[in-house]
């Protein structure tokens, strides 16, 4: 049994090493019913007193009189937070693994993702879609895609659960979610290697429960979050969404405690032209990385980016100034147009319906080559700084007025 090396199944490419069994014998942690009993057993009972008798209970916010704010930590700088959990979806087949992978790359080898700066250290990857063939395959385009080595990855750690039990959490019958051997010796391991981003693929393998129970699905991001605060690292967790995530282009799937538990969510999808019978996809390779989610920073990020030899691609990121010049762009097209529309009393919406404008938008020819994502980001930009407003109004009488974007200096 190896004892000093707790992160060896998350090994390094290229070594040949011993696997850490998950039970039995040489299980180099107990198991946890065990630990659960010796934790009853010494821990001292606790109660919750009234208010004012125990003043341990709260922290009162005098303390921090004096003390330096602490700064938000970004893996990705107003994309993906440190110490705590973003959800990556896509459909299968869209390459979220392979984005994943290399962005826990990028982490472990220094370098940029897809044209974003990253933070730098140890990153680990858990896989329970992929077998070692396949993540060698794809490490290995990626490494030559960069124009380096395996050897510049000896601080990326892998480990491949396919066709395994991969869970991460027993469900009890009262509906309470506990860890499972997988997840301490995953703990215990990142006590011993201290990644600062964990990739998690994917949450249909690793979730015990219903994907539409609330309750089920809180328990299980908490714990994951939990990795994400002891360790002081990103835990990122890919997902799959439903025909109707895909259809309404949310991403989700199961109950809406997935999007309201994460702190970020993306969601990479290929991209269509047309609606309805006429949507086509006239480039299988490309793609769009979306922000639909970002508790820490502004929604509606955008990444474009090309399937090439291996590995996913992009000339220009979601920040810096080329974005700032797409996004400002866009932002004075939508404006322009609504404009344009409003003097030609053809109100439009927010709501994906009839009247929906940034379809209409992109419809009219006049959209500089910008696409319906690029104006529906510019349209959330533009309510988030108070630009523009959703209100009833139209030149008629009050109950047969409707509800219309117009700009928040314009009155009904």
């Amino acid at each position: 049994m190896i004892q000093d090396d707790p992160f060896n199944d998350l090994k390094p490419i290229g070594q040949a090493r011993q696997a850490i069994a998950l039970d039995g014998a040489d299980m180099p942690f107990p198991p946890y019913e065990d630990e659960v009993r010796a934790d009853r057993a010494q821990a001292p009972a606790k109660s919750l007193h009234a208010p004012g008798q125990d003043a341990s209970f709260f922290k009162r916010g005098s303390e921090l009189h004096g003390k330096p704010v602490p700064a938000r930590e970004w893996l990705v700088q107003d994309l993906i937070p440190m110490k705590t959990v973003t959800l990556l979806s896509g459909d299968g087949g869209t390459g979220k693994s392979l984005l994943a992978l290399q962005l826990a790359i990028a982490a472990a080898k220094g370098g940029a993702w897809l044209g974003l700066e990253v933070k730098e250290g140890k990153a680990a990857m858990l896989s329970a879609e992929d077998d070692d063939d396949e993540l060698h395959r794809r490490q290995f385009d990626i490494v030559q895609a960069q124009g380096g080595s395996f050897a510049d990855l000896s601080r990326f750690m892998f480990k491949s659960m396919a066709g395994e039990d991969a869970l991460l959490a027993i469900l009890h019958p009262s509906g309470k979610l506990e860890p499972t051997p997988l997840y301490r010796g995953l703990d215990k391991a990142m006590t011993a290697e201290k990644p600062v981003l964990l990739v998690l693929d994917t949450s249909a393998d690793l979730f015990p429960g219903n994907e539409n129970d609330r309750a089920q699905v809180r328990q299980f991001i908490g714990m994951l979050k939990k990795l994400a605060i002891n360790h002081s690292c990103a835990v990122i967790l890919l997902s799959h969404p439903s025909l109707a995530g895909m259809s309404s282009g949310s991403g989700l799937s199961g109950s809406t405690a997935w999007h309201n538990s994460v702190r970020s969510r993306l969601y990479l999808e290929r991209v269509y032209q047309g609606e309805g019978k006429d949507r086509i996809e006239d480039n299988p390779d490309l793609r769009i990385l979306r922000g639909l989610k970002a508790n820490h920073a502004r929604i509606g990020a955008e990444l474009n980016m090309a399937w090439k030899e291996g590995v996913f691609a992009t000339e220009m990121g979601a920040t810096g100034l080329d974005r700032t010049a797409l996004d400002n762009k866009a932002e004075r097209v939508f404006l322009r147009l609504l404009d344009d529309f409003t003097r030609q009393n053809r109100p439009v919406k927010s709501a994906k319906a009839v009247g929906y404008a940034p379809k209409a938008f992109a419809g009219s020819g006049q959209a500089e080559g910008l696409s319906k994502d690029a104006l529906h980001a510019a349209m959330e930009r533009l309510f988030h700084k108070g630009e523009i407003i959703e209100a009833l109004g139209g030149h008629t009488s009050p109950s047969k007025q409707t509800m219309r974007i117009m700009r928040s200096s314009v009155e009904g």
